[in-house]
């Protein structure tokens, strides 16, 4: 087996994968994000994210930036719609120092005043330079579109409104409720014995508070029906985006969709939309769809960028794209194609090390085992024609689609 898991008696968990080189990849997943985020704290989670570098009952900021640093090591933090992960690179001696450091910050971060208000400067203009990129900006308007009765539906740097009236009992408050012992993963891959990972957990993590209140997300609810809006911005090109809700982590059609966006316009040149879009007809510089998943649902989106007057046009193959997924199954060689790309995609993805870290402890978190990269390639595998004509009919349908674009002012 490429890797262990260790559970700890507090219920913090552990995924530990064992590689030979002398840099050491180590991560602390917490199961919180911006959608559980209650109305009128909305950016919390991520205000949090930044907090957890300025100060704790042992560490001044200072001390915080130059623990690992002072080593050649690399500290950083992010946070997304359903989780918040702190990660590290490091040399091989030195993980007890990150381990450290991750326990310090997560449990003991005191967030004096001054470091807040500080950081709210920080995070509006962070929320100034988005609405400032309409290609960042309508993808977070256009999941507010989709989601807008539930938490997935606003952006994670949240409302400039709320970050401005944040205390200090709001940010202890959600992590009171939300940074349990149990809904959190640590991940570590480098060159150790099983035993020194087990003792380093032990020694910094072992003792800390069990906290496993009892939380329940609120669903994911979305936009009746299919709505096709347009707004007016002050900028130069049309952005337009095209999706609509899909499936779930735990769906087991997820791979099919996986597949199918890769196929349509995924990473690469050679994507469908790529290719009948920019390539043939130089319409769009960027053309892509992605497929985000969720823990209950998922959302398909096409995005492209082009001028005024070629909108109509891309829209109108984007379409005929669409439907013809819907109307005929892909060729077999097609098919032996797609799942050969993607494959090799995943496959040189799990290269970058500190990726595939945090996606194993992601894994841990969400159905407490590794997926490994056979199982994904036997699930790619298992993929037929017929499989990907009937996801294209379900998550294509005209009734289902949303679109949102922003075109320029006159």
């Amino acid at each position: 087996m490429e890797y262990e898991i260790i559970r700890l008696d507090n219920g913090i968990r552990a995924v530990f994968h064992r590689q030979t080189s002398p840099i050491t990849h180590t991560c602390l997943v917490v199961n919180a994000g911006s959608r559980d985020e209650e109305e009128g704290k909305y950016g919390v989670a991520h205000f949090i994210e930044h907090l957890l570098f300025k100060q704790t009952e042992r560490r001044s900021m200072q001390q915080i930036l130059n623990h690992l640093e002072a080593v050649g090591g690399d500290l950083n933090a992010y946070t997304t719609k359903e989780y918040t992960c702190v990660h590290a690179s490091i040399l091989k001696p030195h993980l007890h120092k990150a381990l450290d450091l991750f326990e310090d910050i997560i449990f003991h971060s005191t967030f004096p005043a001054d470091e807040m208000e500080k950081e709210k400067g920080v995070i509006v203009d962070e929320m100034a330079s988005y609405r400032d990129n309409p290609e960042e900006s309508i993808m977070d308007d256009y999941e507010d579109l989709i989601f807008k009765r539930s938490g997935l539906g606003h952006n994670i740097l949240g409302l400039e409104k709320d970050l401005l009236a944040f205390t200090k009992a709001d940010v202890q408050q959600f992590i009171h409720q939300n940074y349990q012992t149990n809904d959190i993963v640590i991940g570590i891959t480098g060159d150790y014995t099983l035993k020194t990972v087990e003792k380093m957990l032990i020694r910094y993590f072992e003792p800390v508070k069990e906290n496993k209140l009892v939380r329940s997300r609120q669903e994911a609810s979305f936009v009746n029906g299919s709505e096709h809006i347009e707004l007016k911005k002050p900028i130069n090109q049309v952005h337009f985006m095209l999706g609509a809700p899909a499936y779930s982590i735990h769906d087991d059609r997820k791979t099919d969709l996986l597949l199918l966006n890769n196929m349509l316009g995924g990473f690469g040149m050679t994507s469908i939309l790529n290719l009948a879009v920019r390539e043939k007809y130089g319409i769009a510089y960027t053309i892509e769809s992605n497929y985000t998943l969720f823990t209950d649902t998922g959302l398909f989106t096409i995005y492209l960028g082009t001028d005024e007057e070629k909108i109509k046009r891309a829209k109108k193959i984007v379409f005929r794209e669409l439907d013809k997924l819907k109307t005929k199954e892909v060729s077999e060689s097609q098919l032996q194609k797609a799942k050969n790309k993607f494959k090799g995609q995943i496959a040189l993805a799990e290269e970058n090390r500190m990726s595939m870290i945090i996606a194993e402890a992601k894994n841990v978190m969400d159905y407490d085992r590794v997926i490994t990269l056979q199982e994904v390639f036997e699930k790619i595998d298992a993929v037929s024609a017929s499989d990907l004509l009937s996801i294209s009919q379900d998550v294509f349908d005209d009734k289902r689609l949303t679109s949102l674009a922003f075109i320029p002012e006159t």
